[in-house]
């Protein structure tokens, strides 16, 4: 008997979009609308090193227990209407959470078949806490054909929670290059939940969201989708908030994964009615032979004391007491922290009309192998200060005993070396063999540029937020900093204006880093990679902005230049001088 062709659309959801996201999002999703798969990442560089931490505590953890709390009404729900559920909620343990899946559904009552999918895990380096490859889609692929209802992984790439329903469902293999990519793609938009819907958005001020409906992909056989959201719910979907995310933590035109290389200068991004972006045209390539292998430990620790300082002589204030706590500390008789670090913050305002507006903020921030060292020394040598100090002394909490912080690291790994097992419901491992066709990751040519915007016309300077929406992040100790315009003509000032040189004047804390600039036609995009802007990563907390997260707002509110006529329905903003 031959088996029914599959439904023409796949709907697969996302109810998460980090460990900590919002809890009723699986109701949300589940309830909202018609839905064929729901997914949850859980998963980031920092929280791998919570989920070590946790499993030092309790060997039975290590999973995001978040997940099994929002599955005691959502199971239920999941069965009635028959979506299936994919998430990487197992983390370090994804056969501890898959167990505690079974004896949850059998506590209330919900007959369900549970998978999960393992071999992420690597042998620890001595002095690192977690060591984890990120893998495909192949292996959830193989527990939803085996009759999965739910299937649990751990550290996977984000767009596998989306590319394994869309192989299982069409029947795609690993040779189904284009298609696979284009399910990368549409996981790329999905994995960070409400960024895709409004959230994080540059022209937020346009739209409603305050409370952005959580987003999904209507998949086709060929890989391509369309993004939107459940109807009613808020925020929105455009070619703004699905470019933004596109470039989201990505680098330049090949985005490499285990599955695929998406080409992201392939990409085609087209209206397809309200809430609604058609998502097609992408091109895939043969995988790297290596995959990419996250490694997270312990770094040291670290303190921090944030002194506010008011009103008139701001800066000589800052002076008195950075020079007040190096005196301290070196009368304490101890040796002075590895890394003292300040940063003054101007927040205040001339002639405030309220003690806050007239505040600015000075951090100070330690670091050192030697918990003893950013400890008690420190905070004692901030609080012996309070009344003999600068006028106006306080501080905005009282100094602790300072933390742990941790570092990432990343590795290729050769795929081969990597073991990728599904486990099915009946319990039978079935392992997944890395592709057979490789390909090593390189840059593309450089695109040609569109003609430069005329420069007979007159300027005005504004901030470049104007016209160019942004949006950045992290990975590792790098920042990426995408930019986008929405028409032709201001493409055509953009790629000739916004070079690494010009980017490097905007914002001067990168103009001693290397950066490099990818260009995205299709897009109207800039990508640039910021190498070393973070230090060693999140989890250091190294830098004001650890996750680089405004980074891309900072760049927006710069003032350059801009053509007039391409300010045209900008809001007004005042003349300054140069």
């Amino acid at each position: 008997m031959t088996a029914p062709a599959p439904a023409p659309v796949l709907r697969i959801g996302n109810a998460s979009g980090f460990y900590g996201d919002r809890f009723d999002a699986v109701r949300e999703m589940l309830t909202g609308g018609p839905l064929d798969v729901l997914t949850g990442d859980y998963l980031a560089e920092l929280t791998m090193l919570i989920l070590g931490r946790s499993r030092l505590k309790d060997p039975e953890k290590g999973y995001a227990t978040t997940f099994l709390r929002q599955l005691e009404e959502g199971l239920g729900l999941a069965h009635e209407r028959g979506v299936k559920i994919v998430t990487n909620a197992g983390g370090l343990n994804p056969a501890g959470l898959a167990d505690a899946v079974r004896k949850l559904a059998a506590k209330v009552g919900v007959p369900v078949t549970v998978a999960h999918v393992e071999g992420d895990s690597l042998p620890v380096p001595d002095g690192f806490l977690t060591a984890n490859a990120y893998l495909g889609g192949a292996g959830i692929a193989a527990c939803l054909r085996a009759g999965a209802d739910i299937v649990v992984t751990g550290r996977v790439t984000d767009a596998a929670l989306v590319t394994g329903p869309a192989a299982a469902h069409f029947g795609w293999g690993p040779d189904d290059l284009d298609a696979l990519a284009g399910a990368v793609v549409a996981g790329h938009v999905l994995e960070c939940g409400t960024q895709a819907t409004g959230g994080n958005y540059a022209f937020f001020g346009r739209h409603d969201v305050r409370r952005p409906g959580f987003p999904l992909a209507e998949i086709r056989a060929d890989g391509s989708s369309v993004i939107t959201k459940h109807t009613g719910t808020g925020g929105v979907v455009d070619i703004g908030t699905v470019t933004a995310q596109l470039l989201y933590e990505t680098g330049g035109a090949r985005y490499a994964g285990p599955d695929v290389t998406a080409r992201l200068d392939t990409v085609r991004l087209t209206p397809d009615g309200p809430d609604r972006v058609r998502v097609d045209g992408v091109r895939g390539e043969a995988p790297p032979p290596t995959l990419k292998a996250g490694l997270t430990r312990l770094g040291g620790w670290r303190n921090e004391v944030v002194f506010v300082l008011t009103g008139l002589d701001v800066e000589a204030k800052a002076r008195l007491v950075e020079g007040q706590f190096a005196d301290a500390l070196e009368r304490g008789g101890g040796r002075p922290p590895a890394e003292v670090r300040w940063e003054l913050v101007r927040t205040d305002r001339p002639d405030a009309d309220t003690e806050e507006g007239a505040g600015a903020l000075l951090r100070l921030t330690v670091r050192d192998q030697d918990a003893e060292a950013v400890g008690r020394a420190v905070s004692g040598a901030a609080v012996e200060l309070a009344l003999g100090s600068y006028p106006g002394f306080h501080v905005t909490a009282p100094p602790g005993k300072g933390a742990p912080y941790g570092v990432f690291e990343a590795i290729p790994v050769p795929a081969g070396e990597v073991e990728h097992i599904a486990v099915l419901p009946d319990g039978s491992r079935t392992p997944i063999e890395p592709p057979s066709r490789t390909q090593e990751l390189a840059d593309v040519d450089a695109p040609p540029l569109p003609g430069p915007y005329p420069s007979s016309g007159p300027t005005r300077r504004a901030p470049l937020g104007l016209v160019a929406g942004a949006r950045s992040g992290d990975k590792g100790g790098d920042a990426n900093v995408g930019v986008w315009v929405r028409d032709d003509d201001a493409w055509r000032w953009l790629a000739h204006e916004l070079t690494v040189e010009r980017l490097k004047e905007l914002l001067p804390e990168t103009a001693d880093l290397t950066v490099v600039r990818h260009v995205l036609p299709n897009l109207r995009a800039l990508n640039f990679t910021v190498h070393g802007l973070l230090g060693e990563g999140v989890a250091s907390q190294a830098r004001f902005d650890p996750q680089a997260k405004a980074v891309g707002e900072w760049l927006r509110s710069r003032w350059l230049p801009i053509p007039v006529a391409l300010l045209d329905g900008a809001d007004p903003v005042p003349e300054v001088t140069a």
